[in-house]
């Protein structure tokens, strides 16, 4: 009786001991399985833009890695919600991803009617790079400085372009006003393009550029005041932020990032994690980046969730105070 009963309980030991090691030998088999065929990444741009580009060089980058096709589908449209309604209903398995600017989930939800809720049907997996926002003026401002357009704005009226309502562009300027508690209209355009346009031909007095205005710096067809941004841009590292000419709170970088459909085995976001953290590092990649005016900023999917949490918290609250609405 008491042989059988220790043959029980050393059988129980051997059951759990090799449920335990099938639990752990498990996840990494299903990440190592995983892909088995081509990945879909969906974007909300037309082949082209920012977005689409730094997409396809992180697909190019995920199929060297994975060993299998990354290819991008462009469904364009309601800024990048249609996409993410593709994602949302999409059959959680790691073959279907979104890549988008964070405003889809940090804006949208305040400006666009919809049931789409990111935050709540989307699940974070990265973020895949940044571009900061450059405070640039028509080249017969006078102002040297922020200070001085300052001044120049409290004392008559200003206007200022943006790539359209609700956009990143026109959400730093706004953040830039409440900063500076200035009162400066806004003109705003179909894209970036144009608003940079009538800055050129001196029909607006100031934009706050996503970066396609680096040429036109270079070569002094307008003025850079400063940057939107925490850090020093590192294209322009002799000019301030706005928060070292003695302005705080005029800060929005554009970040980037990737989301899966919620239910996707938790392996593989960490899997896509480890591949994406190394295509970044590429040296070709963040050169490639920068000639968008973009930076290879890796963010792991805590470090994207808290970015999601604390931009969503400052531009709802814009959106709120400066009641910003979209036709």
């Amino acid at each position: 009786m008491k042989l059988l009963k220790q043959i029980q309980i050393r059988s129980g030991l051997t059951v759990a001991a090799l449920s335990i090691l099938g639990a752990v030998t498990s996840t990494p088999s299903l990440a190592q399985s995983w892909p088995t065929k081509p990945i879909r990444i969906v974007i909300g741009f037309a082949p082209g833009g920012t977005t689409d580009v730094m997409s396809r060089l992180v697909a190019q980058g995920l199929t060297e890695s994975l060993g299998q096709s990354v290819v991008i589908d462009n469904k364009p449209g309601a800024s990048s919600n249609i996409a993410a309604s593709e994602v949302i209903r999409a059959t959680p398995d790691g073959y279907t991803l979104f890549i988008s600017p964070t405003s889809v989930e940090t804006v949208n939800p305040y400006i666009i009617k919809s049931n789409i809720l990111p935050s709540r049907d989307l699940t974070p997996v990265a973020g895949i790079g940044k571009s900061q926002m450059y405070l640039v003026t028509k080249p017969q401002t006078t102002a040297k400085d922020v200070k001085e357009l300052v001044a120049q704005a409290k004392g008559g009226k200003l206007a200022y372009a943006s790539a359209g309502a609700g956009t990143p562009p026109h959400l730093a300027c706004e953040l830039f006003k409440q900063a500076t508690n200035t009162n400066i209209l806004h003109v705003p355009y179909k894209g970036a393009a144009p608003a940079l346009q009538d800055v050129l031909a001196g029909q607006a007095d100031m934009v706050c550029d996503p970066g396609i205005a680096f040429p036109h710096i270079r070569s002094g067809k307008v003025k850079l005041l400063g940057v939107l941004s925490d850090k020093r841009s590192p294209f322009f590292p002799d000019v301030p932020t706005i928060a070292e000419q003695g302005f705080k709170g005029a800060s929005l970088d554009i970040w980037f990032g990737m989301w899966a459909p919620n239910g996707t085995p938790p392996e593989i976001t960490a899997r896509l994690n480890r591949e994406i953290a190394k295509v970044l590092a590429s040296p070709t990649l963040k050169a490639r980046y920068a000639d968008l005016g973009g930076e290879n900023v890796y963010l792991d999917t805590t470090e994207f969730k808290s970015l999601l949490t604390n931009e969503g918290k400052v531009l709802s609250a814009l959106i709120r105070d400066q009641k910003i609405t979209v036709d």
